[in-house]
């Protein structure tokens, strides 16, 4: 979701092209950072300028899950503490009369033998639904979406998603990269879609701030 460093090109988080989507009535700040869990958020002190930031009606998206999850990285975060961590940024958002929005992880790419996609977030991905149902906050499950999307490319139609790079391909990764969890352009636009598909769906406000691109009269 973050936005992403011009050395990490064409790595590309779904939050980059959201603005793009939206009317000149919306700003859209990407506070999100690589690597970062629920807990490693609150701790670098990430999470208090945006409370401090908020203004009533504004639209606070959420997803962590990734880098909570995994007990090898510094950023894990226990489940009970995940859980804890999404109320706090759900009841603060609401205090300042914000409107929180719920995201699940979005998915990474990895098929088992038979070329069907595997769930590699199950239980972070309940934890936000179970924070969703306990504070009744809209839920956008994009870990199921994404992938729906993913399986629907199939095994290898699905690397152009992710940022998979042949050697001498890109400046940025002379060797050539293969990684099943970040997103290209074209998968970071794809994702952010899916977001923003849901919008509406939820009854959102905000969807009535989506662009609407008129089309041009055939002469």
């Amino acid at each position: 979701m973050a936005d992403k460093e011009v050395i990490a090109y064409p790595e590309t988080g779904w939050g980059m092209p959201f603005h793009y989507f939206f009317d000149s009535t919306v700003t859209v700040d990407n506070r999100a950072k690589n690597g970062r869990s629920t807990r490693t958020f609150i701790e670098e002190k990430r999470w208090q300028p945006v409370v401090d930031n908020l203004h009533e009606g504004d639209y606070v998206l959420i997803q962590f899950g990734h880098n909570d999850e995994v007990q090898t990285k510094r950023s894990y975060t226990t489940p009970d503490d995940f859980k804890a961590n999404l109320e706090k940024f759900v009841n603060e958002s609401r205090s300042k009369k914000a409107i929180p929005v719920l995201i699940t992880p979005v998915a990474r790419r990895k098929f088992d033998a038979a070329g069907k996609i595997e769930e590699t977030h199950v239980a972070y991905t309940q934890l936000v639904k179970d924070v969703a149902k306990k504070l009744d906050v809209p839920l956008i499950d994009l870990d199921a979406e994404s992938q729906q999307l993913v399986q629907q490319m199939g095994p290898e139609t699905s690397k152009y998603l992710y940022n998979y790079l042949l050697p001498g391909e890109n400046p940025h990764y002379p060797a050539g990269h293969a990684d099943d969890t970040h997103f290209s352009e074209l998968g970071a636009r794809k994702m952010a879609e899916i977001v923003l598909h849901d919008i509406p769906n939820l009854h959102l406000e905000l969807a009535d701030r989506i662009r609407v691109v008129k089309q041009k009269e055939k002469k």
